[in-house]
């Protein structure tokens, strides 16, 4: 089971569209078992979930398992938890498809909660809750009968306790910027914040790309070129100081069919050959 963790502090980038088209790819189209994990307050990617499962009718599947899921203490804040009160390393926590939502056969779902937002509020043993995700991906796959190839993350778009727990046992952290003055500031940022919060450093791979790249001619324009090339000096100089970061070539333009596609459950077709040979690259460096 290979995890991996899509991060950026700047709202607005298309962190989570990212994550749950990646996801879909991977489900839909290349048939891998996937989980994802909604771990942001925010919970845009749990809102898209509901978009999706709508069926039109005054409560649609999905909010009444939502509603069971919250009512049985079985969400992500009720394992985290379980996990901090826990002693002699028994984690009292039961899987089971109250947790997890069976979206399909190939593509499983952990919602967020909007109590996540008082997470660091509450009195967590920080040092003992970076271990959590970890804990809990192993109960997952020794107790369910669905073994996963890949696990998501949406991180929030700032650095929590529980950020801090998925970031530690994970194999790649993937953060998608934009063609604009944030870029590379954004990215030197995030990186440097990474590897001073995370210690000791449990040394991922960290993959950079460019989404809602501009085309013209179906070509990058000169602006978009610009960002990249300021982009690429940055990783090129955090490489240098020992750190493994990989830029991508692969890039995920913007259109509006990909903001068409997230309140659908269709996958946008004219992104199929972007996020095909976005998600070649990621499994080549897994």
């Amino acid at each position: 089971m290979k995890a991996l963790a899509t991060v950026n502090f700047k709202g607005g980038v298309g962190k989570t569209t990212v994550t749950w088209l990646l996801a879909k790819f991977a489900s839909d189209y290349k048939k891998k078992k996937v989980l994802v994990f909604d771990s942001d307050a925010q919970m845009s990617l749990t809102l898209t979930v509901q978009l999706q499962e709508d069926s039109g009718t005054f409560q649609s599947e999905f909010e009444k398992w939502y509603e069971n899921h919250k009512a049985r203490h079985k969400t992500i804040l009720d394992a985290i938890d379980k996990y901090d009160s826990s002693k002699d390393g028994y984690f009292d926590f039961p899987i089971d498809l109250n947790f997890i939502y069976k979206m399909n056969d190939n593509l499983h779902f952990v919602p967020s909660v909007v109590d996540l937002y008082w997470l660091e509020l509450e009195v967590f043993n920080r040092e003992k809750l970076k271990n959590f995700i970890r804990a809990l991906l192993g109960k997952i796959e020794h107790t369910l009968p669905y073994k996963y190839d890949y696990v998501f993350f949406d991180c929030p778009p700032n650095f929590t306790a529980l950020s801090y727990s998925i970031l530690s046992c994970i194999s790649i952290i993937l953060i998608p910027v934009n063609p604009d003055v944030f870029a590379s500031r954004g990215v030197e940022l995030i990186i440097d914040g990474l590897v001073s919060r995370i210690q000791p450093w449990p040394n991922p791979k960290i993959v950079v790309f460019m989404n809602k790249a501009r085309l013209r001619n179906d070509q990058l324009t000169r602006e978009t070129l610009n960002y990249l090339s300021a982009t690429k000096e940055v990783c090129d100089k955090k490489k240098s100081e020992g750190i493994d970061v990989i830029l991508l070539n692969d890039i995920i333009p913007e259109r509006v069919d990909i903001k068409r596609a997230i309140p659908g459950s269709y996958f946008p077709k004219d992104y199929i050959r972007y996020f095909n040979s976005l998600w070649e690259s990621i499994t080549k460096i897994f």
